[in-house]
């Protein structure tokens, strides 16, 4: 017989042998605090979870159900898009025009090899560089801002996975560098920085909408939210810029610069009888587009921001009030030798002249002429004039950094200070300020209110002079663009004009320096009711640096151009002539 039966019911003996009551370990009571600690353990976890729950459900629900939201409802942004900047006849100075961004979901990311160098090709990026973004990680990666709308409709042919086109704006300056220093320029994120595009940034910004939806794992849209919040895009602005007179200033006074080897140049056009911009040109100039590199100097838009002493193109005033005044008239003669002003000696260069009539002294522009016929008129009377001419006061166009100007006080002057502010030294103004003064005299002796944008409220002209005395003074300028005048060479082929000349020192410290200077013509065209004033100014030319050489010839083609693109038939019989090119020497008096 085995023995494993034997081992087997020997043990089940013993175990029916114990007798577990009597067990000391379960015998003994156990102690009440210890089942009431667990009770307490169990209720205190209830209770917590009853205080989370009202916390979750009741009391932060908002917050909860938006972070809830959050994981699969977002919010997509309906971008406006930004007013255009239109010329006075509409055309288009600044638009915007479709140009998404690229990004793409790096953790999405799926493609084969060959749409990935066209993608790169696209983009213009080198193959290493989108490795590099795709290993980035993450879950948004921008791989190019603002792309061609053409680039844009290839890379959505493509078709890759875990790529985004998302809509977006650029903005396009069809005039580019010609009417940059106008216009102006935007940023990335479509804000003005320049210019018109600065001025007027509420107004051309407009409102971006807005769409709440439903977003899978994928980030595909499957569902929308609520009603969504449409863009309101800006609103245009209309300048009284003429797009065409702007961008033949420009040319011109960009080819007077380089001829003259000159630092830069500026031209202002005006209509003479409502005071319309009609052109605000600087050279150097930007493309607005291409921003890279830029300088201050290329920035500036020095017409209406840079401030010089004028020269002789305030000398009409001089004499257009003391002729008012009826102290001189056209025909009196004077006595134009060298004389002094104090420690001044006031002359008319190796070129002056014994004796010449008012009007020779405005066509010949006598320094020794204006200076005595400014003695004619008390402090008071020529300070003041300087003043209703807008001299030292900023002009209201509402364009970002527009200049003051210089004016003292005539309570301080001295005679000396009298005497050089005559023939244009010792104030200072911009070249707008000068443009906007000769309005005066080409609207029969009222200032027009000069405006940039069109359907702006109209500010009231002031009157500067009597209808009689601005005629006069127009026919005396005439004589500056004859042969016998300072400038020549400002004579427009088909129409009577009249202007004048100016050549200044520049101030350097605390004096002039003889070796630079700024070279100006200002003037009207036609005669008998001028239609444009046009102000030119050429800082440091080299070589010959007289206004009437270097100035009248920009303002010649300038006219001939803004009167015909304005549709102002002739008042001059057109006859083929070939014009004498006036010396130095002949123009040097024009000091």
């Amino acid at each position: 017989m085995s023995l494993f039966p034997r081992r087997q019911s020997a043990a089940a003996q013993s175990v029916r042998g114990v007798n577990y009551s009597t067990s000391p370990l379960l015998a003994s009571k156990t102690p009440p605090w210890r089942s009431r600690f667990l009770v307490f353990l169990v209720g205190a976890a209830f209770a917590l979870l009853i205080g989370r729950a009202l916390y979750v459900q009741v009391l932060q629900a908002d917050f909860f159900q938006k972070k809830g939201e959050e994981r699969y409802a977002s919010t997509l942004t309906l971008s406006a898009s930004r007013g255009r900047i239109l010329d006075r006849n509409g055309q288009i100075l600044a638009i915007s025009v479709n140009a998404p961004t690229v990004s793409i979901n790096p953790q999405q990311f799926k493609t084969t090899d060959e749409n990935k160098r066209e993608l790169s090709n696209l983009l213009k990026l080198k193959p290493k560089e989108l490795e590099q973004r795709l290993a980035d990680g993450g879950a948004y990666t921008v791989l190019r801002r603002q792309i061609d709308d053409g680039i844009a409709q290839q890379i959505r042919a493509l078709r890759i996975k875990g790529l985004t086109l998302e809509p977006g704006y650029l903005r396009r300056y069809p005039e580019n560098e010609a009417a940059a220093h106008v216009v102006g320029f935007t940023d990335i994120q479509d804000f003005g920085q320049e210019g018109i595009e600065l001025t007027y940034q509420r107004m051309l910004q407009g409102r971006g909408g807005s769409r709440e939806v439903v977003k899978d794992r994928l980030g595909r849209v499957v569902e929308e939210l609520g009603e969504p919040v449409d863009p309101h895009d800006g609103r245009d602005v209309q300048l009284t810029i003429d797009s065409k007179v702007q961008a033949l200033a420009y040319q011109r006074i960009r080819d007077a610069v380089v001829d003259h080897k000159a630092k830069a140049g500026s031209v202002v056009v005006l209509d003479a009888q409502t005071g319309d911009i009609l052109a605000l040109a600087n050279y150097p100039s930007y493309v607005p587009a291409e921003r890279k590199h830029l300088t201050g100097a290329q920035l500036r838009n020095r017409a209406i921001t840079d401030v010089f002493e004028p020269g002789s193109t305030v000398k009409p005033f001089v004499v257009a009030k003391a002729l008012e005044l009826g102290m001189i008239n056209p025909d009196l003669v004077m006595d134009t030798r060298p004389f002094k002003v104090g420690p001044l000696t006031v002359n008319d260069g190796e070129h002056g002249h014994p004796s010449l009539t008012v009007s020779q002294v405005v066509q010949k522009s006598s320094n020794v002429g204006t200076v005595k016929i400014a003695q004619k008129l008390d402090d008071r009377t020529m300070g003041e004039l300087y003043a209703q001419l807008g001299f030292g006061q900023k002009p209201q166009i509402g364009f970002p950094g527009a200049a003051t100007g210089r004016l003292r006080p005539w309570k301080t002057w001295k005679p000396v200070e009298k005497a050089t502010m005559a023939y244009g030294y010792g104030l200072s103004a911009s070249l707008l300020q000068i443009a906007r003064a000769y309005t005066a005299l080409a609207r029969d002796g009222e200032m027009a209110p000069i405006t940039l944008v069109k359907g702006s409220e109209p500010l009231a002209g002031a009157h500067i002079f009597e209808p009689q005395t601005a005629v006069k003074m127009r026919q005396m300028m005439r004589g500056t663009v004859s042969k016998d005048g300072t400038a020549p060479l400002a004579q427009p082929v088909g129409y009577s004009a009249g202007g004048k000349t100016g050549t200044a020192e520049k101030m350097e410290g605390r004096g002039y320096n003889s070796n630079k200077y700024r070279a100006w013509f200002a003037g009207f065209a036609p005669i008998g009711k001028p239609r444009v004033v046009v102000a030119v100014m050429v800082d440091e030319p080299t070589g010959v640096y007289y206004g009437g050489l270097v100035a009248a010839p920009v303002f010649k083609v300038v006219v001939e151009q803004a009167l015909r693109s304005l549709g102002e038939p002739p008042d001059l019989e057109i006859k083929p002539q070939v014009m004498a090119q006036a010396t130095p020497a002949a123009i040097k008096a024009q000091h």
